[in-house]
């Protein structure tokens, strides 16, 4: 089994930054540098570069970082044997998922406190990030589960349908779009807010418009921000048409703050998927937690 330096030894090593490790561990910078060092006095041998404010893996680090990724893999597979032949076997365990905005903001929270109290030994870290950053994290080992829109798949990614949401086009009650039923080419008069690169939401609007022969930049975008709930502060108060998931606006919606705009001829629909490398699909807890979320909005569908 994995102590629990080899723990901190892991988390500095996917970070590279005994900073980043302890705030993600739970633990003072210098309670993870004393274990660091213990694991070098113990193999006799250097595992960090220490380059002023950075670190990087020594070849030796390298080496114990790969052969503890591959111990964590037997380790995940050894508890899920053990589950199946004892239901009182349940191990303390921490789960890393990344997903994206919408799911981040308005999709898990809702459903998270139900998981974690019918399983009261996990420790769940959820990162937030835009769907091509939670990609990247999976297959830098920064996560073991990801929830993102549609993306380009990867090969070596299993990708598992979890549910589809409409990205809808709106305003501000107080902008004269709301009276508006738009076509497709109105969208060259009117100006547009969008979300950032590498956004799945963005990836979105851009394949429904490629279907019209159009693409963003032709159109007159006056900002593209970070994050839904920027978008939504700054529609609030300004005169552009902002594309957003319908999951993050229904409150707006509800209370009429917001208005949908409708396009005739432009349908966006997004779907969300669990992604996992290839091999680790029924690692535990994370099919256990994938099961919960799926039967949970199926049950809503």
């Amino acid at each position: 089994m994995l102590s629990y330096r080899h723990e901190i030894f892991l988390e500095v090593a996917r970070l590279l930054s005994f900073t980043k490790a302890s705030q993600t561990l739970f633990v003072s910078q210098s309670a993870v540098s004393k274990h660091v060092k213990a694991l070098e006095e113990e193999y006799k041998i250097g595992l960090f570069e220490r380059l002023g404010n950075t670190v990087k893996l020594t070849p030796a680090g390298q080496l114990l970082y790969q052969k503890l990724l591959l111990a964590r893999q037997l380790q995940h597979e050894l508890h899920q044997e053990f589950t199946a032949l004892s239901a009182d076997y349940a191990p303390r365990f921490r789960m890393m998922i990344g997903a994206s905005t919408t799911i981040s903001l308005y999709v898990l929270p809702p459903v998270l406190s139900a998981y974690l109290h019918q399983h009261a030994n996990i420790q769940l870290t959820l990162k937030n990030r835009n769907s091509e950053n939670i990609l990247r994290a999976l297959l830098d080992h920064e996560i073991d589960l990801g929830i993102i829109e549609g993306i380009n798949k990867v090969s070596n990614v299993t990708y598992t349908p979890f549910l589809t949401d409409d990205v809808i086009a709106v305003c501000s009650a107080r902008n004269p779009l709301n009276t508006r039923n738009l076509t497709v080419q109105d969208l060259y008069q009117v100006p547009l807010a969008v979300r950032e690169v590498g956004s799945g939401t963005l990836a979105v609007l851009e394949e429904a418009l490629a279907h019209h022969q159009m693409k963003l930049p032709d159109l007159p975008v006056r900002v593209r921000l970070g994050g839904t709930e920027a978008l939504k502060n700054f529609v609030r108060v300004d005169t552009c048409l902002a594309f957003l998931p319908r999951q993050a606006v229904v409150k707006e919606l509800e209370s009429g703050e917001l208005l949908e705009v409708p396009i005739q001829g432009l349908a966006m629909r997004r779907q969300f998927n669990f992604i996992q490398r290839k091999g680790t699909e029924n690692n535990l807890p994370y099919k256990d937690f994938v099961q919960f979320m799926k039967r949970h909005y199926s049950k809503m569908a």
